[in-house]
C-alpha cells in the first residue's frame, strides 16, 4: 500500500492507544517561517502532554505519510514548492511524485485510512459567500459526509457563509455538536451568531457519540466537535466585522476569485488586525489540539 504510517503511530493504533491526526497546511501555507515549524512542534507537544501520539500528515515525494519525524516536519515548513493538497489531489500528487501539505479533506481521508479516528484542526472550509453566483463550496464538506472521523475545530472560517455551511452539513448528514456551548463558534470568534442543536460537555460524552455512530452502522460520516476559542483570546468582534467587510470589498474590487479568495481574505485579516487574527487562530488551534488529545484518550479507554 502507498500509505506510509510511522512506526509510533502504527503501534499506537494497533494497541488502541490515543492518536490525534494533525493537518500540515497550517505549517506550509498558514504561517510564516520560522514560526511555522515552531508551531508544528508545539502542537505535537500539546498532543503528547495529553497522553496521545501526534500524527501530522503530509505527502512527501509522492508518498502519503501519517506521522512525521522532525526532519520531515522541517521539509514541510521550509522547502519551497510544497503544494496544497485536498483529497482530490492525492492520486495526482502520488503519481507525480510531488510533495504537498494536506488540507482538512486530505488529512481526514488519510487519517481514516490509517485507522486514526480523531483529528484536530483550526476551522473547516464550507460554503462561500455569494454561493448562488459562484457555486463555491469547500471539498471538506463532501469528504466529511463519507468519512468516519471525529474533527475537533473552532467552527468554520468566519469569512464563509456560516448559516449556509451549517445547512449544507445538515443536508449531508454530518453530525455537529458544540463543545460546552449551545452556539456555533466562528473560528476567530467564540460565537458565530448561530446555534447548534446538540451540546457535549466532556471528552467522555464525545466518545459515547462516536461509539453510537459505530453501533448504528449507518453512513460513514464524520462527527464535528465545534470547540469555541475562549472569549478572552478571541478577535475583537467589532474589529473582525469591520476588517472582514473591508476585505470582502477589496476582494471584489481586485477581481479575486476561486481558490485565491480564502488566502486573500485571511491575509487581509492578519495585516489589518495587526496580527490579532493570527493570534486568535493559534489560540483556537491549541485548544482544539488539546481537546482532541483528551477525546482520543476517552475513545481508546472505552
Amino acid at each position: 500500500m502507498v500509505l506510509v504510517v510511522s512506526e509510533e503511530v502504527r503501534e499506537a493504533v494497533d494497541a488502541r492507544r490515543p492518536v490525534v491526526a494533525l493537518e500540515s497546511t497550517i505549517i506550509a501555507h498558514g504561517l510564516p517561517r520560522p514560526h511555522n515549524l515552531q508551531v508544528a512542534l508545539e502542537l505535537e507537544d500539546v498532543v503528547r502532554r495529553e497522553g496521545a501520539v501526534p500524527a501530522t500528515i503530509a505527502v512527501l515525494d509522492g508518498r502519503p505519510h501519517v506521522g512525521l519525524d522532525k526532519q520531515q516536519l522541517e521539509r514541510i515548513a521550509n522547502e519551497d514548492g510544497i503544494r496544497k493538497l485536498g483529497h482530490r489531489d492525492l492520486p495526482l500528487a502520488i503519481a507525480a511524485g510531488a510533495s504537498g501539505a494536506t488540507t482538512v479533506s486530505a488529512t481526514a481521508q488519510l487519517a481514516a485510512l490509517a485507522g486514526v479516528r480523531v483529528f484536530a484542526t483550526g476551522g473547516l472550509g464550507g460554503v462561500h459567500r455569494e454561493w448562488t453566483v459562484t457555486q463555491d463550496e469547500s471539498a471538506d464538506l463532501g469528504l466529511l459526509a463519507r468519512t468516519r472521523i471525529t474533527v475537533v475545530c473552532a467552527g468554520v472560517k468566519s469569512i464563509l457563509d456560516v448559516p449556509a455551511t451549517l445547512q449544507r452539513l445538515e443536508t449531508l448528514g454530518v453530525a455537529v455538536a458544540g463543545y460546552g456551548t449551545e452556539r456555533f463558534p466562528g473560528f476567530y470568534l467564540s460565537d458565530s451568531g448561530h446555534p447548534v442543536d446538540w451540546t457535549v460537555r466532556s471528552p467522555r460524552e464525545v466518545a459515547e457519540v462516536m461509539r453510537a455512530q459505530d453501533d448504528l452502522d449507518g453512513p460513514p460520516s464524520a462527527l464535528i466537535v465545534a470547540n469555541p476559542v475562549p472569549e478572552e483570546e478571541q478577535l475583537d468582534p467589532d474589529l473582525h466585522a469591520r476588517v472582514l467587510a473591508e476585505a470582502l470589498q477589496a476582494c471584489e474590487e481586485r477581481g479575486v476569485t476561486g481558490q485565491a479568495v480564502t488566502p486573500f481574505l485571511l491575509d487581509h485579516l492578519v495585516r489589518h488586525t495587526d496580527g490579532a487574527s493570527l493570534s486568535a487562530n493559534l489560540a483556537a488551534v491549541r485548544g482544539n489540539v488539546r481537546l482532541a488529545g483528551r477525546i482520543a484518550a476517552a475513545w481508546t479507554g472505552m
